[in-house]
């Protein structure tokens, strides 16, 4: 099977080369030191399901000199997903995939726009990680992958990708119902990253906080009604089920990619996450003041310290 890794950062690149383990032609596509560093060394990742070394490694700066792929991981960040969806359409063959794996719901729509509806695969990656230093991915925690179909019909990528991850570390599921699952990961993660910004804490030391806990639970029941009024079946069982997961398995020393970018100067994703959910609220007419005051603390910051 024929993979692009669309943007090699510490998600894309880290199940890019778990998929490149389990025996696919996995071609990255990067830029700058990491990109040479692959070229000279190949990709190194560091990881609790065991490291691996991809030597040699296929990296390029060019998706036009890659040719037509059966699946595209789209790894880069949320505020990329407009380019690089133009700039991967060279790799585009009829049957295509393209998944994204961004945080947030609003990238499958984008795919969908540009590139075109039957290449839109929506994919969660529940995967902690960072790229420690050019060439070399750091994989800390969480391992789960689920794609699926915008339909949830099964189809023949996404049956060789499931057989690809049979033979790999990751936890790779095909959900029937992916539009639900990518709710499911906002309701998980966008009210914690913003709490985490708003803390400057570690997830334990919120955890064991009141105040930041009811606060966290106000937060989820705003991602739930805004998702009901889109026709997503979400319910208090998910907030349930999202509060036992970030109490129990989310380590007590997790900060939020979102207050990391914050706090080194890069750009914030907080428009496509927070904003978001404020939109849909607006859309509506669901208050959601959580996430709107999340929004208005972090947009001044939104382009980084440059």
């Amino acid at each position: 099977m024929k993979i692009a890794v669309m943007g090699t950062g510490a998600m894309g690149g880290y199940v890019g080369a778990r998929l490149a383990e389990a025996g696919a032609d996995v071609t990255f596509i990067a830029r700058g030191p990491h990109l040479a560093a692959m070229r000279q060394d190949g990709l190194k990742v560091t990881s609790p399901e065991g490291d691996i070394h991809i030597n040699p490694a296929s990296a390029t700066d060019d998706p036009a000199e890659v040719g037509p792929m059966d699946l595209i991981l789209l790894g880069v960040k949320l505020f990329d997903v407009e380019k690089a969806v133009s700039d991967l359409r060279p790799m585009l063959g009829p049957d295509t995939g393209v998944i994204s794996l961004q945080n947030g719901i609003d990238t499958p729509g984008v795919v969908s726009r540009i590139a075109g509806p039957q290449h839109s695969i929506p994919g969660i990656a529940m995967i902690n990680g960072e790229i420690a230093a050019p060439g070399l991915i750091q994989h800390n925690a969480m391992n789960d992958l689920i794609v699926g179909e915008p339909d949830g019909r099964a189809s023949p990528r996404l049956a060789a990708l499931e057989a690809l991850g049979e033979k790999s570390a990751l936890n790779l599921v095909i959900s029937p119902d992916i539009e639900a699952q990518l709710w499911r990961k906002v309701l998980a993660l966008t009210p914690t990253a913003g709490l985490s910004c708003l803390t400057r804490l570690p997830l334990g030391q919120v955890r064991e906080t009141p105040a930041s806990w009811d606060l966290l639970q106000q937060a989820m029941g705003e991602v739930v009604a805004v998702a009901q009024a889109e026709g997503v079946g979400l319910g208090d069982i998910d907030i349930q089920n999202a509060s036992a997961s970030v109490r129990e398995f989310m380590p007590p020393t997790w900060r939020g990619s979102l207050v990391t970018d914050l706090e080194a100067g890069r750009r914030l994703e907080v428009e496509w996450l927070h904003g978001a959910i404020c939109r849909l609220g607006e859309k509506h007419g669901i208050d959601t003041p959580f996430h709107r005051v999340v929004l208005g603390a972090l947009m001044p910051h939104a382009n980084g310290a440059a």
